[in-house]
């Protein structure tokens, strides 16, 4: 089995609703995200997929989402805008993406911060 990454980011404010802390506040990142993808088998080039292909497909799911407040976005209307629901969400979006590809996205992972990060793998 082969696995790639790409990493990207993107700049977004957010704030968590049923949370008391700081974090309920109207607050921003400078969110990072890494997503990985697998096959077990390489293309006529010898590559699971083109970094610069992954690349954009991640950048177009994720460009909806810079520069704004998450809180604002149809998909967070009611669910929270926390790292967890961030990498599902952005795993299920890029899935769509790639579903014509012959790789399979595996897991995303979302920091936001340096010490901090939420993967989600189905």
């Amino acid at each position: 089995m082969y696995q790639i990454s790409v990493q990207t980011y993107f700049s977004a404010a957010h704030f968590l609703r049923h949370y008391k802390g700081k974090c309920e506040n109207l607050h921003g990142h400078n969110w990072k995200v890494e997503v990985t993808v697998s096959t077990p088998t390489l293309d006529k080039a010898d590559m699971a997929i083109d970094f610069l292909v992954l690349k954009q497909k991640t950048h177009s799911v994720i460009e909806q989402f810079d520069h704004s407040n998450l809180n604002d976005s149809n998909y967070f209307s009611e669910l929270n805008p926390s790292s967890e629901n961030i990498a599902a969400l952005i795993f299920k979006l890029l899935a769509e993406e790639l579903q014509d590809s012959d790789v399979t996205l595996t897991k995303v992972s979302v920091w936001e911060s340096e010490t901090s990060v939420a993967s989600y793998i189905p």
